[in-house]
């Protein structure tokens, strides 16, 4: 019997639909033979549905997870359950190309994908049909936001002038250091410290010098410390730095590290070499500290020992404290 002119005319609107939806439509068999491979999918591919249909889908796309997307179907044949599929699990099951290759910032084209069942006149699902929706626009515009909020993030932690955190945000992170210090009790110091005769150095080179001074007192700061430091300016040219896991003894001896690193180097202004050297006040933390106020006011009380003290020193304020006994 042949095709009568209803069945041509069924397959003509059903072709013309395939080819026109902006949706990639795949149907495949049990053994993921492809059975329809519709206009979307030959348009990102390169490949016609005469060169694909009847054949294994991972035998053209070897870059496709066969055991994944075995896994994937699954549950799909043998429970009739959807499965789906969202770029940021996976950001393409099929590597396309993007669709825009001049405008988009993307090389790929990001993928939502929806697996559904495909059951027979007697229930079987011997099929499965695979929804290849581009969401490339939406995926990288959510980068974009989140990458924006991340620059904002940053840029609100952080001290424009040195790129070390701002007063708000250490002191945030200050508080939470002192909080794990009152649980634990472990051994950790506060640091604070300033720039000597600062005052003297804006009033002779400006204050374009005095901004120079700070930033590399920052950078010696950086260098001085390791990365589980928390440093941070806390305002004009005095610094603060947290040092977790840090006793009173190896306190002394990462900030007179510093303290020799500054003394050492100098400022290239103009042609001047501006000097210039710090005071530094250390404080361990204590049980006796019921707020973090007081923790951080030991550790000044020890900066402005060092500063009535001749400068250019380290002062830790235990040793203050015994003196004063």
């Amino acid at each position: 019997m042949g095709i009568d002119n209803t069945d041509i005319a069924n397959m003509h609107w059903q072709h013309d639909l395939l080819s026109s939806i902006e949706v990639g439509i795949v149907v495949l068999d049990r053994e993921f033979n492809v059975e329809v491979w519709n206009q979307f999918m030959e348009n990102h591919s390169s490949v016609r549905p005469r060169q694909i249909n009847g054949k294994n889908l991972f035998e053209f796309f070897p870059d496709l997870d066969k055991a994944w997307f075995t896994r994937k179907c699954e549950p799909v044949f043998s429970m009739r359950s959807p499965a789906f599929i969202i770029w940021e699990q996976r950001p393409y099951v099929f590597k396309f190309g993007t669709s825009r290759p001049i405008t988009s910032t993307s090389d790929v084209m990001y993928q939502n994908v929806t697996i559904f069942p495909l059951a027979s006149l007697t229930g079987k699902v011997d099929k499965v049909c695979v929804l290849v929706y581009d969401v490339t626009d939406q995926a990288l515009a959510k980068q974009n936001i989140e990458g924006l909020n991340e620059r904002l993030r940053e840029v609100s932690r952080v001290d424009g002038l040195t790129g070390l955190f701002n007063r708000r945000y250490w002191q945030e992170r200050f508080e939470r250091e002192f909080k794990m210090a009152l649980r634990h009790n472990p051994p950790m110091c506060a640091i604070m410290l300033d720039i000597d005769h600062f005052k003297k150095v804006n009033d002779t080179y400006g204050h374009h010098a005095g901004d120079l001074v700070i930033q590399r007192l920052a950078k010696l700061v950086k260098l001085a410390t390791r990365e589980t430091d928390i440093p941070g300016r806390y305002g004009g040219e005095e610094f603060a730095v947290v040092l977790p896991d840090t006793t009173e003894k190896n306190a002394f001896i990462v900030a007179e590290r510093l303290r020799k690193l500054v003394s050492l180097d100098a400022v290239q202004y103009e042609d001047i070499e501006i000097k210039f050297t710090v005071s530094i006040g250390i404080a361990q933390f204590l049980p006796k500290y019921k707020r973090s106020t007081q923790w951080l006011e030991d550790a000044d009380k020890a900066l402005y020992y060092a500063k009535e003290h001749g400068r250019n020193r380290v002062a830790l304020i235990s040793k203050i404290d015994e003196l004063k006994e």
